[in-house]
C-alpha cells in the first residue's frame, strides 16, 4: 500500500531525479537530489500556473467574443427597429397627405365610392326640424 502511494506521488519525480544523480555523479548525491526535487517542484508549479493563466485567458477571450456577438446582435436589432419606425412614419405621412390631398373624397356617398352596379345613388339630405330650420340654427337662436 505504501509503495503504491510512493509510485503515484513520487514515482516519475524520483525516477527522473535518480537518473540525474547517476548521470552527473555528484559528490553529495543526497543534497543534489534534494535540490533537483526542489527545482522539479518549482518547475511543475510554474507550468501549472501558466496552464491556469492560459485557461483563464481563453475564458476571458470567449467572454469577450460572446460580448461582441451580443453587441452585434443588439446593433442589428436597433437598426431593424429604426427601419420599422421610419417605415411607420412614412406610412403615417402618406396617410396624412392622402387625407389632406382630397377632402371631397371623404364626403362621397357609398354609391360614388363603390363600382357596383345597382348601388343606390343617394344624395345627402340636411335634416330640418318642424319649423323648417336646421338644427344648428335652432341651437344658435336658443343660445341668444
Amino acid at each position: 500500500m505504501e509503495s503504491q502511494y510512493l509510485r503515484r506521488c513520487l514515482g516519475s519525480c524520483l525516477k527522473k531525479g535518480l537518473a540525474e544523480v547517476v548521470e552527473h555523479r555528484p559528490a553529495d548525491p543526497i543534497e543534489y537530489l534534494a535540490h533537483w526535487i526542489y527545482n522539479y517542484k518549482r518547475t511543475l508549479d510554474g507550468e501549472q500556473k501558466r496552464m491556469l493563466e492560459r485557461i483563464e485567458r481563453e475564458k476571458e477571450q470567449q467572454a469577450a467574443l460572446e460580448e461582441l456577438e451580443m453587441l452585434r446582435k443588439m446593433k442589428e436589432e436597433e437598426l431593424m427597429i429604426q427601419q420599422r419606425l421610419e417605415e411607420q412614419r412614412q406610412n403615417e405621412e402618406e396617410k396624412m397627405q392622402l387625407q389632406q390631398k382630397d377632402p371631397e373624397e371623404n364626403e362621397k356617398t357609398i354609391a360614388e365610392l363603390t363600382d357596383r352596379t345597382g348601388a343606390p345613388n343617394l344624395t345627402r339630405v340636411q335634416e330640418l326640424d318642424e319649423s323648417g330650420l336646421s338644427e344648428v340654427t335652432g341651437v344658435i337662436q336658443d343660445m341668444d
